[in-house]
């Protein structure tokens, strides 16, 4: 995948709330014919405005007239700026390389967070090898701390971690899964998909970092329903994706401020009293 299209990918969305809204959608096809959907594009926009980061996925425009379209309907300032990023080849000596959509990962800078930077790795699996391809991004996780030193991490995307695609016994060989440090928002009772003939937690949102996790703001993390937030019916819902987006927020470094001035204020008045 070159640059050009992971940028098609990661995508920003910016807003001025102040805890930071970051985002994974998969939208399906999203080609010329989708765009010629008024109703559906009005939908896809709105969720966008929802996210100050997204990761927009099945994105099909080898016209790069998605993106730039996107923009102009966005707008907003700035919150976060990239650090660094590059493209992953899984290319380690006796390996063999079992992602189907290679990582292009983004290192962020984020001076309004509680947490300053952190790293975003996307994937979007093939249904076949999701096991693989989930439990390698342990390897991902090696390779960018050794490039870069980093700390926070975000795993995200629709890596098809559901039903029979990753079966219960699976999960003993998902290293993003038996290693505790790994942290699963979305977890595996939630249903990502649209369809009411499926109930699967495809869509997921991994951290790693004790900074980032202590950064998620409470509660935040959820499937976000854009049928129901927006009456559609069946059949206009599966005109914009056959995926719900999943998402959390991180807390601003002001609303940490805040929270240490109202504990510091109770500890002076719980000392003047005693």
């Amino acid at each position: 995948m070159s640059p050009s299209l992971a940028a098609l990918l990661l995508l920003l969305s910016i807003n001025g709330n102040l805890a930071l809204k970051i985002c994974s959608f998969n939208v399906r096809s999203f080609g010329e014919t989708k765009t010629e959907n008024q109703n559906a594009m009005d939908v896809i926009v709105k969720v966008i405005k929802r996210c100050d980061i997204i990761l927009l996925m099945e994105i099909k425009d080898s016209s790069n007239m998605i993106c730039p379209m996107l923009v102009e309907r966005l707008n907003g300032e700035k919150l976060v700026s990239v650090k660094k990023s590059y493209l992953y080849h899984d290319y380690q000596a006796g390996d063999a390389d079992v992602f189907s959509r290679e990582p292009f990962v983004v290192w962020f800078q984020s001076p309004h967070t509680a947490v300053k930077d952190f790293v975003i790795v996307p994937l979007h699996t093939t249904p076949e090898t999701s096991v693989k391809e989930i439990d390698e991004l342990a390897d991902v996780y090696l390779d960018v701390k050794r490039r870069w030193k980093a700390e926070n991490f975000i795993f995200m995307g629709d890596f098809n971690a559901g039903c029979s695609y990753v079966p219960k016994k699976a999960w003993e060989s998902i290293r993003l899964r038996t290693d505790p440090r790994f942290i699963w928002l979305i977890g595996d009772r939630e249903d990502t998909t649209v369809k009411k003939s499926t109930n699967c937690a495809y869509d997921r949102i991994v951290l790693r970092g004790q900074e980032i996790v202590d950064s998620v703001v409470p509660k935040s993390s959820s499937v976000f329903d854009f049928q129901k937030a927006y009456g559609l019916t069946d059949e206009e819902a599966l005109d914009v994706s056959d995926h719900f987006p999943v998402e959390f927020k991180l807390q601003s470094s002001r609303a940490i401020t805040n929270r240490k001035k109202s504990v510091s204020l109770k500890k002076k008045k719980k000392a003047r009293r005693s």
